[in-house]
């Protein structure tokens, strides 16, 4: 374990069954953050970064781009609604993702460097994530125009403001 939210798994083969993901939904449910990840690769210096990701339901997502990052995004388990936006963050793209057995779209892979986040809109977004290392933590930008997660009483408020936005782009 790293830390409250991220493990990394220590076998030769990395397994995931029921009982590990359920221990992954309770460690997100107690962190402050409403997240825990499983890394399957050993060091942030790897060239490929696979991990198995859960988020809490309502949990806040500060928008960001990745620099120099592809990202692919499998869900396993829950529903989000995706969205990116442009420099400035006025809304440019919009679409739901869900698990398979919902019948929508259940994977997406990008490679641009596009600011985007996810409103999670299940109790648990469970998400298969792979991106290409190494972790820089400058290679991620964060939203200038978004609030820091820390500032709780403006992400409510951006967050109402944003689904309001996101709302317009949806079919009813």
């Amino acid at each position: 374990m790293l830390n409250e939210e991220v493990f990394v798994a220590e076998d030769r083969i990395v397994k995931v069954d029921p009982a590990l993901l359920a221990e992954l939904k309770a460690q997100a449910a107690r962190n402050p953050r409403r997240r825990a990840r499983l890394c399957a690769h050993k060091d942030v210096e790897d060239r490929l970064h696979e991990m198995l990701i859960v988020m809490c339901g309502g949990m806040y997502v500060h928008p960001h781009k990745h620099l120099t990052k592809m990202e692919a995004f499998h869900v396993i388990e829950g529903a989000a609604t995706i969205v990116f936006f442009n420099d400035t963050g006025k809304v440019e793209e919009v679409f739901r993702v869900g698990d398979f057995p919902s019948g929508g779209l259940f994977y997406f892979r990008n490679e641009e460097p596009r600011y985007h986040t996810q409103i999670i809109t299940s109790e648990f977004l469970v998400v298969h994530e792979i991106a290409n290392g190494p972790f820089r933590r400058a290679d991620t930008q964060f939203a200038p125009w978004a609030p820091d997660e820390k500032e709780v009483a403006c992400v409510k408020v951006y967050m109402e403001k944003l689904k309001r936005e996101v709302a317009a782009f949806l079919p009813t």
